[in-house]
């Protein structure tokens, strides 16, 4: 299945407008104009919710739709099939920051807490979806219309005028793929960069070779921790992404004391790569556009990053 670009722009005009239309603004960084734009300010506090959105408007109200995620997914999963009253059943990690644990809970959703990662929680959430076929398992990243209603990202991001580069972090791939579906078709001379953490780089891997590379993920960025990329979205990015950097844990960290003290917009470390990129590598383009995604921090982590500097 291909990204469509009629399904990006219609629903740039008809996903739930909780999510549409975003804040952006333009900012001095270093000395050349950046536009910043900040997903949190929504129901689910990350932007999940265009994605889940567009996927539960067509979604069949008989079958239960089973997911796994490490959390910002899932609750975006939970939320928009819950007002439609879809039945939804979401596996986590039993880690699960537990922020987002009561965001799904709260929702409606069945939780189900298994296994040690999300890439094991995963392959606990495709045995259980088959056992009964009134079980519809959706996978973040592989879904077409999920990445369609993330694409409508890029729609609002070139209303502010031309950009030389986006900048964009990459977990299971729905969110690039989506804007550089548009971008791409848009505005053609628009550079798209991937964020990825140096812990876990398994996108990047795969993005370069055009096929899923698994890499162990080690790294605070739960939104972003992906270990077992999927074909579909790797054969997506490989298409559309000019360029994937890596971030340590230490510049998210420094990137989410930007993003506070700088925007007063409070992220989770995921939430804060493409800032985060911004700093740590010399990107190129006068004029630069980068996505603030969640707001979903796990407990603690506002005490370190206003102890940071």
């Amino acid at each position: 299945m291909e990204l469509r670009l009629d399904r990006i722009e219609e629903l740039s005009r008809t996903i739930d407008p909780r999510f549409r239309d975003s804040p952006q603004f333009t900012v001095d960084h270093g000395g050349r104009p950046v536009l910043v734009k900040i997903e949190t300010m929504n129901p689910l506090r990350c932007f999940k919710g265009r994605g889940a959105s567009a996927f539960a408007a067509s979604a069949d109200p008989d079958v239960t739709v089973v997911v796994a995620s490490s959390g910002n997914f899932g609750q975006a999963m939970a939320y928009a099939c819950g007002t439609r009253g879809i039945a939804t059943e979401v596996f986590l990690p039993e880690d699960v920051n537990p922020t987002k644990l009561a965001a799904i809970r709260s929702f409606g959703a069945k939780v189900h807490l298994s296994g040690v990662d999300t890439d094991a929680t995963k392959k606990h959430a495709r045995e259980y979806a088959a056992e009964r076929s009134d079980r519809l398992l959706i996978r973040d990243g592989a879904e077409s219309l999920i990445a369609e209603g993330a694409g409508t990202i890029g729609v609002e991001l070139l209303r502010d005028g031309p950009l030389d580069t986006v900048v964009v972090q990459v977990g299971d791939g729905a969110l690039i793929n989506g804007i550089a579906r548009w971008i791409k078709a848009n505005s053609p001379s628009t550079r798209v960069v991937g964020v990825c953490a140096t812990g876990a780089p398994a996108m990047l891997h795969s993005w370069r070779t055009g096929e899923p590379v698994e890499h162990a993920a080690t790294t605070v960025a739960e939104g972003i921790a992906i270990g077992s990329p999927l074909a579909e979205s790797v054969r997506w990015m490989r298409n559309l992404v000019d360029d994937i950097v890596l971030v340590d844990d230490s510049a998210l960290f420094t990137a989410m004391g930007q993003a506070l003290r700088g925007f007063g917009v409070f992220l989770e470390p995921s939430g804060a790569a493409g800032l985060a990129a911004l700093t740590e590598h010399d990107l190129p383009g006068e004029r630069i556009a980068v996505v603030l995604t969640g707001g979903n921090a796990r407990p603690g982590q506002l005490e370190q990053v206003v102890a940071s500097k």
